[in-house]
């Protein structure tokens, strides 16, 4: 089937949709992120094992796999936006709780809670994004999803940073109406949270979500303020890929290959070795990495800004070239550098010398190649395999598996996610070197994968996807 594509299109509309909906990213980035500056201070304040921070880190991670589990089966039943609804509701919840924990146990839970909402608007965004975006800008609009989980990061670490130098230097120091400045961090979560929840009130509904319910006149509308051409085509190829009297399951992605299908397996795949090159170690404990080989509390906290600066302005970069060079060498090229940059890494961390504790002590010239190496890598990683995965995932399965399949990807990926961010203090705590040793073999790993498994979809509009990936599920 070739789909009938209206090719005139507004798109400064179609921007604003996608905008809104990677609004989700944003506050997947800072929700996930905010921690980072808070580590220390609830560390000592509960008297916390490296392994126990390392759970406190990451319990959000099993929310956010669960959340992303349940998203696709939300999504299919109550519509893309009410889902996004939900997600921004349970930021603001968390952030709220996380301010005000009673005790160690509530601190999680509410971790956990933020982490459902990280996990729905993982799903939600670049499944929203694929589905009312033009095929030929559709990798320019998917990657906004990362731009503004990174521009989250980014905007965790200037205010944490902000806070902290207004409270004093130190998290623990009483600031603002007699709350710590750690508190004033999750508090600051509140503000993107509501202002998420009121913009997803101002776009419509997914078109592909509509035709699938049996409303094809509501999907017209929708794609009439999208396009300026004639969208009845659109909407009858949107109807034939939907064909049949079916409800959306789980079961509709099984396979024989252990049970899923390949297209399935691949984007799993492509979840896990996004996570196992370490990127999250990075932003959950670049404070505390930076802290252990000899820099001060603020030095760290201006070095971690510095490298979600870059990885904002290499973000930008991979969505001036995700249309144009296409998905699979942009994963190639970023395979390759993140094997440069993280040997590097491995090297200086597992050579130098170490203090009473075991912690690398850096010298002049091993830390500014750290710094640098350090800093390539993140810019790498986020001119690449990180917007990429997430165009990806939202446009290689078909229609009919598009949300199910998504959510096991993304379900997967947080999973990924857990085990790095739980595991890293206590790798760390042996090795730097053997930490990020594990990543560089993920990184070597990750190029035969790309190379052998990834098809390229740029420009394959979505209603042609079965055909082109062989995930046909008619």
């Amino acid at each position: 089937m070739a789909l009938a594509i209206a090719k005139d299109y507004r798109t400064g509309r179609v921007v604003g949709f996608a905008a809104t909906a990677a609004l989700g990213g944003f506050l997947f980035g800072y929700d996930s992120a905010v921690i980072n500056g808070a580590t220390s201070a609830i560390k000592s304040l509960f008297g916390l094992s490296d392994l126990a921070i390392g759970f406190v880190v990451s319990i959000a991670l099993i929310g956010s796999a669960i959340g992303a589990w349940f998203a696709g089966t939300l999504a299919d039943r109550f519509g893309r936006r009410r889902v996004m609804l939900v997600a921004a509701s349970l930021f603001l919840i968390a952030a709220i709780g996380q301010a005000f924990p009673v005790g160690i146990v509530d601190l999680m839970f509410w971790r956990f809670i933020g982490g459902a909402g990280i996990g729905m608007a993982s799903v939600m965004a670049p499944m929203y994004i694929a589905e009312i975006a033009p095929a030929d800008i559709r990798g320019r609009m998917g990657a906004l999803q990362q731009l503004a989980i990174v521009v989250g990061i980014f905007a965790t670490g200037l205010v944490n940073y902000v806070v902290l130098l207004s409270a004093g230097g130190d998290a623990r120091n009483v600031w603002l109406l007699g709350l710590e400045a750690w508190q004033w961090m999750f508090l600051s979560m509140v503000i993107p949270a509501v202002v998420y929840g009121l913009l997803v009130l101002r776009i419509p509904e997914s078109p592909r979500y509509l035709v699938a319910i049996g409303e094809p006149v509501r999907a017209a509308e929708v794609l009439r303020t999208i396009y300026t051409g004639d969208v009845n085509p659109m909407v009858a190829d949107i109807e034939t890929s939907l064909a049949g009297d079916h409800k959306p399951r789980f079961s509709d992605i099984r396979g024989r290959t252990l049970g899923l299908m390949p297209i399935v397996w691949i984007a799993i795949g492509l979840s896990a070795f996004q996570q196992f090159v370490g990127i999250n170690a990075v932003f959950y404990y670049s404070n505390t990495i930076w802290e252990s080989v000899g820099f001060s509390e603020s030095q760290a906290f201006q070095t971690s800004l510095i490298t979600t600066g870059v990885n904002v302005a290499f973000t930008i970069v991979a969505i001036a070239l995700v249309d144009r060079i296409g998905r699979k060498p942009l994963l190639l090229i970023g395979s390759t550098g993140m094997v440069v940059t993280l040997a590097t890494l491995t090297w200086i961390f597992g050579t130098a010398a170490v203090n009473a504790q075991g912690q690398p002590i850096l010298t002049d010239g091993p830390d500014i190649v750290a710094l640098i190496a350090f800093n390539a890598y993140v810019a790498f990683f986020a001119a690449t395999w990180g917007p990429v995965v997430w165009v990806l995932l939202g446009e290689m399965f078909p229609n009919r598996i598009r949300a199910t399949g998504l959510a096991v990807a993304a379900s997967a990926q947080w999973m990924a996610n857990f085990l790095v961010s739980t595991s890293f203090p206590e790798l760390a705590g042996i090795s730097l070197g053997l930490a990020y040793g594990i990543f560089t073999v993920f990184a070597i790993l990750s190029i035969p994968f790309v190379m052998k498994f990834i098809r390229e979809t740029k420009g394959v509009p979505l209603e042609d996807m079965g055909e082109f990936t062989g995930a046909r599920t008619a």
